[in-house]
């Protein structure tokens, strides 16, 4: 069955939900491990890095912890998949570089595209919420292999802008910045502990069951679910601009 939401704007999370899990741990995270412990030696002194530096500091109890020391927490977290801010920042910034360098695309499952252009078309307005940075997530939208996704999209918010996705108060920061009434918002995701959040807060929500996404079989009766955008029937109440 088709869910429907009548919604005036629509939040999204990217891994797995608009874009393959596989995409980001298979090409984005092991580019952005080879090239850290450089981008801490040789940018230290950048005001971006030097504040994620402390931030690991702080997170490790380790105030004096040297660059040898950051470099060993950030690979343990990657490699542990950890939705950490500060990993997240570092990230973002070799993604960003390595986008505009064309190492890197970005990657959409095919039916996402097409429902964010008819959505957008028709008047709601759409938001993304990641654990990647913003500026990973801006990097992502602009280097889409259907092209510079951005325009469709009217703001980006991460872990530091909102707070943590599994937190039913980022939700209502979302609320708060965009001025748009939670029940009239819809958040998609494949992940449960997020929508749980985002229902908490009064948002409507819809769950994204992709076999291939590791996260697929789980909160099938709790959240509307549908396997594809295409799935997704979206009403827009009257008088949306």
């Amino acid at each position: 069955m088709t869910p429907r939401f009548r919604a005036t704007a629509v939040v999204l999370d990217i891994e797995g939900t608009t874009s393959a899990t596989r995409h980001v741990t298979d090409v984005l995270y092991p580019y952005a491990r080879r090239r850290l412990a450089r981008l801490l030696t040789e940018r230290q002194d950048e005001p971006e890095v030097r504040a994620a530096v402390g931030q690991v500091r702080e997170l490790l109890g380790e105030p004096e912890a040297d660059t040898r020391r950051v470099a060993r927490a950030l690979g343990a977290w990657a490699d542990e998949d950890r939705k950490v801010t500060p990993l997240k920042s570092l990230q973002g910034i070799i993604w960003a570089e390595g986008f505009a360098r064309g190492d890197l695309t970005a990657h959409f499952y095919p039916d996402v595209v097409p429902a964010l252009r008819r959505w957008h078309e028709r008047g709601a307005r759409l938001y993304v919420y990641s654990s990647g940075s913003v500026s990973a997530q801006r990097s992502w939208y602009r280097h889409a292999p259907e092209g510079d996704l951005r325009p469709l999209v009217s703001g980006f918010f991460d872990t530091r802008t909102a707070g943590p996705k599994t937190a039913s108060a980022s939700y209502r920061v979302i609320s708060a910045a965009t001025g748009l009434p939670p029940a009239t918002t819809l958040f998609l995701s494949d992940r449960v502990s997020e929508l749980d959040a985002a229902r908490e807060a009064g948002w409507l929500t819809g769950a994204l069951i992709r076999p291939e996404e590791p996260h697929s079989t789980s909160g099938r009766s709790a959240h509307p679910a549908a396997r594809s955008f295409t799935d997704i029937g979206l009403d827009l109440p009257e008088g949306t601009v």
